[in-house]
């Protein structure tokens, strides 16, 4: 009896330690939750694919989570308000949301800080070729989906409407689309062409090039190049001839960065962490998606807008970055 009193007392202990040990592990680890975009785009394979890297190598510290979202503005503003910890955007709205300007005017989010940028993104304009599009111009009268509200591509698309001189109320036929379901419906004929910003490989690039007749249409006019030489978040560039199918030249056009933010009070201890792994892992990362295989640590802290947050940085004063 006496020995089973102590054999008892001595599995309970064990039995407690074992889980005082799992409650305090499970409270050591952070949980993230990161916003991306349509499924279909890069923006929700950053979420996953950093989250991967993160869950893989440093599961001790982090739990995170990548989840599809509505863009890049829902994001930033779903980070200012504490909902995301992380969100995906593009480089021209964290201009603008930090500056106050666009979707933000007169409401700048200064507690909005960069992490670091992803991969270039550009802008895309895809046509059914039995549409009769070949120039910008050619698209009036068209049903186009130039993007969801709340979207960086529905900014850009209407930037390039207005560039050249038409109104998406009057010379277009104006949807607005999840790019799920516009590049669904460029297959199905229910619009003639999309608007969409996105890094090379993007599935909703690749999906209607295979499926349809479609091209790329070059936004490179005279005035499109001088309203990006005057934003320090764009450039002018080139969608290499090959990339998809039936498109056998290059393609003019303009890109942005894609960014990740977090707010200024995220914890300075969950940045360091999760920018340290992702960076001490950035070759399998590349190797995650098409779009992701340029990364490089100089380019990925360039076109950050917003302050870089404290955690981010020490990570890269550690590394002789800054």
């Amino acid at each position: 009896m006496k020995d089973r009193k102590i054999r008892w007392l001595f599995f309970s202990g064990v039995l407690l330690t074992s889980l005082l040990a799992v409650t305090s592990q499970a409270r050591a680890r952070r949980d993230i939750l990161i916003g991306g975009g349509a499924v279909t785009g890069v923006y929700y394979q950053v979420a996953l694919q950093t989250c991967a890297i993160a869950n893989k190598y440093a599961a001790d510290a982090l739990n995170c989570v990548g989840r599809p979202a509505l863009g890049s503005v829902f994001n930033i503003n779903a980070v200012d308000r504490g909902l995301l910890d992380f969100g995906v955007c593009q480089s021209d709205r964290n201009y603008q949301a930090w500056n106050g300007e666009g979707e933000w005017q007169g409401k700048s989010k200064k507690n909005l800080r960069s992490v670091f940028s992803m991969h270039p993104e550009f802008l895309y304009l895809m046509v059914r070729k039995d549409a009769g599009i070949q120039s910008v111009m050619d698209l009036k009268g068209k049903r186009v989906n130039i993007g969801n509200p709340g979207s960086g591509q529905r900014g850009m698309a209407l930037d390039v409407l207005r560039i050249y001189g038409m109104d998406p109320d009057r010379d277009i036929q104006a949807e607005g689309m999840q790019q799920s379901e516009a590049s669904r419906a460029l297959i199905d004929k229910k619009v003639d062409a999309f608007f969409y910003s996105v890094g090379l490989g993007a599935s909703a690039i690749e999906e209607p090039a295979t499926s349809v007749s479609a091209d790329l249409i070059s936004i490179n006019s005279a005035e499109v190049k001088k309203f990006v030489a005057a934003k320090p978040y764009y450039v002018m560039a080139r969608i290499p001839a090959g990339s998809y199918k039936g498109v056998q030249r290059d393609t003019e056009t303009y890109a942005v960065k894609a960014t990740l933010v977090a707010s200024a009070g995220a914890s300075d201890e969950t940045v360091y962490a999760f920018t340290r792994v992702i960076f001490e892992h950035l070759e399998e990362l590349k190797k995650a998606h098409a779009a992701f295989r340029t990364l490089s640590p100089p380019d990925m802290l360039k076109g950050l807008t917003a302050p870089l947050h404290p955690g981010a940085a020490r990570y890269y004063r550690e590394r002789g970055w800054m």
